[in-house]
């Protein structure tokens, strides 16, 4: 009877182990035993093939993350807190911190190191850095058996979601730094009715992780946890956006002035998995490269299965285009231009166009 006693206690406390698990440790990024390699969306061709890493002096989960605290009697404005001030539209968030993009560069690969990320893409130079894929193992469900062998045999379970994040650097006019955090998210589901054989899909960018990731990012930087709490909580208006047709071309007509309209065409674009090669603010134009979605290219007849037995598929080039963003007062028109510099009027022009309208909404 003592024994079955001694049971009964050990499992009730690792219910509750559970429950606080499930309720603070919503977000605890480690290794992924396996990363998105099949099905990929528009330009994400250059995917890890394995994303095994070791994250050096462990997890890092949200109930344990308390990283800095801002100085005592720093003056609190609605969305500013020392030199780091909040911006929003709709639900996109960024920070603007007003010191030089080359001091930050160095806290914030710190920063993605310690919640347990790789970074796959390391570019002062563009003012880019990407973390590898990797899963949010704080979606596992903490049951019994987990909660006493997890440690033990930790391989054993996965998620079938897989994260990564850019981080985008834009210097301000007046010296300062804006910083932008952008989601893209994998999901693997079952290919065939048998349920034997799997493939990896894209799913939606989720702007909660964003927005708490930039939270945390606020904390590194001298915030307060409760502080920045409060200036995520801040909201404001949603602009409006919309797909038109300019001399025969698509284009995205964003009711905003040009600085608003720049930097939300840039999450745009870095949430939806285009290569942004290059930017000239002054010219507002982005330089991506762009590859069409496998659903529009022909899948070849049984002889031509036959002819190309075999071989290897190649992958479709990308092709280069410039986003061109153009303001006039609070009016702001988006369209496509070829890598030329001419307006392009092709299918995936109208494509690249409601992409980029669809996650402005």
């Amino acid at each position: 009877m003592k024994r079955f006693a001694k049971l009964g206690v050990l499992a009730a406390c690792a219910a509750l182990a559970a429950c606080s698990v499930l309720e603070n440790d919503r977000i605890d990024y480690k290794s992924a035993s396996k990363g998105p390699t099949l099905e990929v969306p528009p330009d994400l061709t250059q995917l890890a093939r394995d994303s095994r890493y070791q994250v050096p002096g462990g997890p890092v989960t949200a109930s344990s993350y308390q990283v800095g605290q801002a100085a005592s009697g720093v003056p609190t404005a609605a969305n500013t807190v020392g030199d780091v001030r909040i911006e929003r539209a709709g639900d996109k968030r960024w920070l603007v911190v007003n010191r030089p993009a080359d001091q930050l560069w160095g806290p914030v690969r710190d920063f993605w190191q310690e919640n347990g990320f790789l970074l796959s893409m390391d570019q002062p130079n563009l003012g880019i850095m990407e973390t590898d894929w990797a899963e949010n193992r704080a979606k596992i469900p903490q049951d019994i058996i987990r909660s006493t062998l997890g440690k033990l045999i930790d391989s054993v379970y996965s998620t079938a979601e897989r994260d990564r994040f850019r981080t985008r650097f834009e210097r301000a006019p007046n010296g300062g730094t804006e910083i932008y955090v952008s989601h893209r998210g994998m999901i693997e589901v079952y290919s065939n009715t048998q349920k034997d054989q799997t493939v990896w899909q894209p799913r939606p960018s989720d702007p909660e992780l964003e927005t708490e990731f930039l939270r945390r990012l606020m904390v590194e930087l001298g915030v307060s946890q409760e502080q920045s709490k409060a200036l995520v909580a801040a909201g404001s208006d949603k602009p409006i956006a919309r797909v038109a047709t300019v001399d025969d071309t698509p284009v995205v007509q964003i009711d905003e002035g040009f600085d608003r309209a720049w930097r939300r065409v840039g999450l745009a674009l870095d949430r939806t998995g285009f290569t942004v090669e290059d930017r000239d603010r002054s010219q507002g134009t982005y330089f991506v490269r762009y590859v069409a979605p496998n659903a529009d290219r022909k899948e070849p007849g049984f002889f031509g299965k036959l002819l190309n037995f075999g071989r290897s598929e190649q992958a479709e080039a990308p092709l280069k285009y410039r986003i061109a963003v153009r303001s006039q007062g609070d009016s702001t028109t988006v369209s496509v231009l070829d890598d030329k510099g001419a307006p392009a009027a092709s299918a995936n022009a109208q494509r690249i166009v409601q992409v980029i309208a669809d996650d402005l909404k």
